[in-house]
């Protein structure tokens, strides 16, 4: 296989826009690190467009990398150092890294119970809340003016979440429309204790701004407000108390 060393190599280029939002709306495809957060893309079903392998690594193992090559055939590229690090957006690069096509799914009611993110600005918050949303059982999950969960700090920080949940992308009225007559449960400080809350069955828990909290038109929506007790501090990271509230409600 042919080692591609030039950072400036069309294919390298494309694979470095990837990094940046323009690049993934224009591609429509994201960027995926890391020998097992690769495995489990490919076992979650997602569509790997390529995977680049850093040349004379031994990360991934020529067993995974035999893999990769029987699974995508062409599709995988030898890259030189200075090439692969462009194309990377680690501190230390594990050698491998993947274009994985963005799903489009459809804005439409939930199966299940879910969740409302609306308007989280850190990737990292978002990545953490997808991660820990697949670990608690909620598939599917609204995003409004949320930073991009398909950034690589948010992949990372999903830990493979986001292979496994149904991300849904619209303004605070279309995801409210779609919800129909789903209750929504919104997250704030001054809400009702949760532990004494009992939750209908099926419902969707809004979690605001990391700073500003939800914005009206959910707030308003709102068929229940409920808070965590605190003591000493004003208030939690927002994937934190996505979190615990998620585990709280869903009996």
């Amino acid at each position: 296989m042919t080692v591609i060393t030039s950072k400036h190599n069309p294919a390298v280029k494309e694979l470095a826009s990837l990094k940046e939002k323009k690049g993934r709306r224009e591609r429509g495809t994201f960027l995926v690190e890391g020998g097992k957060m690769l495995r489990e893309c490919m076992d979650s079903g997602m569509e790997i467009v390529r995977i680049a392998l850093l040349a004379g690594n031994e990360r991934p193992a020529p067993t995974e990398a035999s893999l990769f090559e029987d699974r995508l055939g062409s599709a995988v590229l030898l890259l030189g150092e200075d090439a692969f690090r462009s194309v990377s957006d680690e501190k230390t690069p594990q050698g491998v890294v993947a274009e994985v096509k963005i799903p489009q799914p459809a804005l439409e009611p939930p199966q299940g119970s879910c969740l409302l993110l609306d308007g989280l600005a850190d990737p990292a918050n978002v990545g953490a809340v997808i991660r820990t949303a697949a670990a608690a059982g909620y598939k599917e999950i609204y995003l409004a003016g949320c930073a991009d969960p398909y950034s690589p700090k948010s992949v990372r920080a999903s830990m493979s979440g986001v292979f496994y949940t149904k991300l849904m992308f619209g303004s605070e009225e279309e995801i409210l429309r779609a919800l129909g007559g789903v209750p929504l449960i919104a997250a704030d400080m001054g809400g009702e204790n949760v532990f004494s809350v009992v939750p209908p069955e099926k419902f969707c828990i809004a979690i605001g701004n990391e700073g500003n909290g939800l914005s009206e038109i959910v707030r308003g929506r709102a068929d229940l407000t409920v808070g965590i007790p605190m003591e000493r501090m004003e208030s939690l990271n927002a994937a934190v108390s996505a979190g615990i509230l998620m585990y709280l409600l869903k009996k």
